[in-house]
């Protein structure tokens, strides 16, 4: 075969995988065939090396054995036994009555439960549904603007993603091998700040268009004085003390993010038991999306692994660092770039499809940059919100088109879920210019790096084995 076509065999493998999920294969068997097909023509050209190939049983047996993969059956099951549970219907319930009475008190509802609800299920599927289906046709009922409520909700589904215990950040700190604990630290003040940026939006449109997030009428506040202290105080304490059993033992240091996860599946099968409501359906249903979602990362993750093997056997790790080192600003520029790919691929990919894609491409070369993989994690987490919310194909507006009512419009849920995309944005620039929103002892320059030896330990440090 021609040397110059054998030369571009990386990049030629990088178009054979988009062409690939163009077409409409699964990512995991997309990834898995594209390896391999590369392998294939790699080896009858003499250019890649089959001793290579068996490497792979043991890159496989090392994911399945993974103990910080397990975290995400764990904390999955913790998040549909909640959902079913009725714990979003009356913190919605709840929290609408306290702030009822300002403007856009309902809004500032929804998106306080949403962080709630990330801080326990961690499932944006679970929190978009939930919430379009209770807070929805009741922000209709009392004059709330289309776009804004379908926003509202749709935004604030999507902070399962980057507060803790998220699923991406487990996926993330496994890709950049950090630790998971340090994953979450790192992630609790942008999801506050997340938090706060979207309450200020809501903020800015009762004060220049009141009449878009109206107070609740008296007639609708039923719980008053005592009655709604009590009420507050009843339904706040147990997702909070869940929240402490599973983040706080985490960041303590007394449980791992597994043991985490495990106390807070138990934790979960409590709370339904003891509101009465765990049937033996809603645990089958459990027990069987939590198989499905965990079979579906496993299966990603080994497909990625083959294609990551191949990849660098042709040297496509050389190929994209000089890809890299060829744009302007170093560090900054990187960064820069990456966030951008993540960005553009967001309109096409899932945040799993994407971690398990890119990841393993610029990781390394992060790595090399000096680029703290904590700091760089977060970043990435942030930037994959924008998944759930960019039109035409973001999930979390079909999650919440799926139940919205029929008064409410494809092109509703696009325009209300723009603001919020931007401000995403925001805050993917926010981490990027000040590292120590992630790193608290970061210097207050973009251009932070880890004095990392190139020699770490793979299992305390941050370098995962293959990069070595």
């Amino acid at each position: 075969m021609d040397g110059a076509i054998m030369g571009d065999m990386a990049p030629l493998m990088f178009l054979g995988l988009v062409a690939f999920l163009l077409l409409g294969y699964p990512v995991a068997f997309a990834l898995a065939a594209n390896g391999l097909l590369f392998a294939g023509i790699g080896i009858a050209a003499g250019h890649f090396d089959l001793s290579l190939l068996q490497a792979l049983p043991e890159r496989v047996y090392g994911i399945v054995a993974n103990p910080t993969l397990l975290a995400i059956p764990f904390f999955a099951f913790m998040g549909l036994i909640l959902e079913r549970s009725g714990m979003a219907e009356d913190l919605l319930d709840t929290i609408g009555q306290l702030f009822g009475s300002l403007r856009g008190g309902l809004a500032y509802a929804v998106i306080l439960v949403g962080a709630l609800l990330a801080a326990t299920t961690g499932v944006v599927a679970a929190s978009v549904i939930a919430m379009g289906l209770i807070s929805m046709p009741v922000m209709l009922r009392y004059g709330y603007d289309k776009r804004l409520a379908a926003g509202v909700i749709a935004a604030s589904g999507t902070l399962a993603q980057i507060i803790p215990p998220s699923l991406v950040l487990i996926v993330l700190a496994d890709q950049l091998g950090a630790p998971v604990g340090d994953m979450y630290k790192g992630a609790l003040l942008p999801g506050a700040l997340l938090v706060g940026l979207y309450l200020t939006y809501v903020f800015a449109v009762t004060l220049f268009r009141p009449l878009a997030a109206p107070a609740l009428p008296a007639s609708a506040r039923t719980l008053h004085g005592t009655a709604l202290l009590l009420r507050v105080l009843t339904t706040l304490l147990p997702p909070l003390v869940l929240i402490f059993l599973v983040l706080g033992t985490i960041f303590i240091g007394v449980a791992t993010p597994t043991e985490g996860g495990a106390m807070g599946a138990a934790g979960a099968l409590l709370l339904a038991l003891a509101r009465g409501r765990l049937s033996r359906l809603q645990l089958t249903q459990a027990m069987d999306s939590t198989t499905r979602l965990t079979t579906f990362v496993i299966f990603i993750l080994i497909g990625s692994t083959i294609f990551t093997l191949v990849f660098r056997g042709l040297d496509g790790d050389v190929w994209v660092e000089h890809l890299f080192n060829q744009l302007p600003g170093g560090v900054l520029g990187f960064l820069v770039a990456v966030n951008l790919l993540v960005f553009v691929l967001a309109f096409f990919l899932d945040f799993f499809e994407i971690a398990f894609i890119v990841v393993p491409l610029v990781g390394p070369i992060a790595y090399k940059l000096g680029i703290d993989p904590i700091w760089f994690g977060v970043m990435l987490a942030v930037n994959m919100q924008t998944a759930f919310m960019h039109p035409p194909f973001g999930f979390a507006l079909f999650y919440l088109k799926s139940v919205a009512p029929k008064s409410i419009r494809t092109g509703d849920i696009y325009r209300g879920a723009i603001p919020f995309l931007v401000i995403q944005l925001i805050m993917v620039a926010v981490v990027l210019g000040f590292p120590q929103v992630v790193l608290r002892d970061a210097p207050p320059d973009a251009s932070s790096v880890t004095d990392i030896p190139l020699d770490v330990d793979p299992d305390t440090g941050y370098l995962p084995a293959e990069w070595r």
